[in-house]
């Protein structure tokens, strides 16, 4: 079938609407159509370099949801009419990180950002006659795409797609960050450096965790004032502006837990993130960083000394195939908001006017809708 996409052609070029050949799936593989995708940071990545792709054309998206239209041979677990989150890493569910709970690790995500089909390392997306790939085995930006069974999670029909979409990265990586990398516990002090897409989740998700003190830190003001919307008690411009209200807030002992989102992560704020992080407490970073970026600074000292943990957070340390689900359902029952963080819909067409949007700040999550 033909259809349409984003696609980037290399590093600095914006995103340029393409006509796209779409094959029909193979073994193991669905072809659905969208509803909507977000407007992630990771993408902005891919155009500005900081995450390397081995090849052009690149379609992009990797947050989207819609309806399961064509299926291919062997597929056990969807149908035709399911309505599926896209989950930006696959779960095979047999892989050693899979079968001990952990699927964000699961081993088919060394490939996603080769972007090329799971099954065969082909591509069923062709752009002016050569393969596309596909961010994160996906390539949300678009109203179709054919992605392998292992990326699409089956959720309840009455649940708004739109809105589901956002639980594929950006809902699921934030609140995990929180209650599974940072083990946030009722009665915590948590800090949350970053509050777009990502942190305003990792604040909902600290706040349905229990925490006492939830301090949201981010240089725009409208961030600042959406993250007490969603649960922070406090906020903050900078790490430097934070650091004595977090001291008089837990009497000098410091944060728990302090999560780190910024949209670039930078190794230079590492120290301060760790100076704000109680002794036996957890720092979870879970931005990118350019991949090239070899500098952090910090004290070794300290981490010792005070037994502090540095943690790393894919995904928010979730478990798909459970998480995903359970997030909706505490969406249904009025304890995790999603309608709040969608600030702005736009057409594909205007898909580089959302992405400038972010980069101005006045985005909480922006969202391609299709129709």
């Amino acid at each position: 079938m033909k259809t349409k996409a984003a696609v980037n052609w290399g590093v600095g070029q914006d995103w340029k609407i393409e006509e796209l050949e779409l094959d029909d799936p193979k073994r193991g593989e669905v072809l659905v159509k969208l509803a909507a995708s977000g407007l992630c940071h990771s993408d902005e990545h891919i155009l500005t370099g900081d995450m390397p792709v081995p090849g052009y054309p690149y379609i992009g998206g990797h947050e989207g949801a819609g309806v399961v239209e064509k299926v291919g041979p062997g597929v056990e677990n969807l149908k035709v009419g399911d309505h599926v989150v896209l989950s930006f890493i696959p779960a095979c569910g047999r892989c050693k990180m899979c079968s001990t709970g952990h699927q964000n690790l699961c081993d088919l995500g060394a490939g996603i950002l080769e972007g090329l089909q799971i099954t065969d390392g082909t591509s069923r997306h062709h752009v002016k006659g050569d393969d596309a790939r596909l961010m994160c085995v996906l390539g949300t930006f678009a109203p179709y795409t054919v992605v392998n069974e292992a990326s699409a999670v089956k959720i309840d029909d009455d649940i708004s797609l739109e809105l589901a979409a956002l639980v594929g990265c950006g809902v699921t990586t934030g609140w995990g960050s929180a209650v599974n990398s940072a083990e946030v516990k009722p009665g915590d002090v948590v800090v949350v450096v970053g509050v777009g897409g990502i942190g305003s989740n990792a604040v909902q998700g600290a706040r349905i965790a229990g925490a006492k003190y939830i301090v949201a830190v981010d240089p725009v003001e409208f961030k600042r004032e959406n993250a007490q919307s969603l649960g922070a008690t406090h906020t903050a411009a900078s790490i430097e502006e934070a650091m004595p209200l977090v001291q008089q807030l837990t009497r000098g002992a410091m944060a728990d837990a302090v999560i780190y989102t910024a949209g670039v992560v930078e190794g230079a704020l590492i120290a301060g993130i760790m100076a704000l992080t109680t002794k036996g407490g957890i720092a979870v970073v879970t931005g990118i960083s350019p991949a090239a970026d070899m500098s952090v600074n910090m004290s070794l000292f300290d981490l010792t000394l005070s037994q502090k943990r540095l943690q790393g957070s894919l995904f928010g340390s979730a478990n798909p195939r459970a998480d995903i689900p359970r997030l909706l359902s505490l969406y249904q029952n009025g304890q995790l908001k999603l309608d709040e963080l969608v600030t702005k819909t736009y057409s594909l067409e205007d898909i580089n006017q959302g992405y400038q949007d972010m980069r101005d700040g006045k985005n909480i999550r922006g969202v391609v809708v299709y129709n």
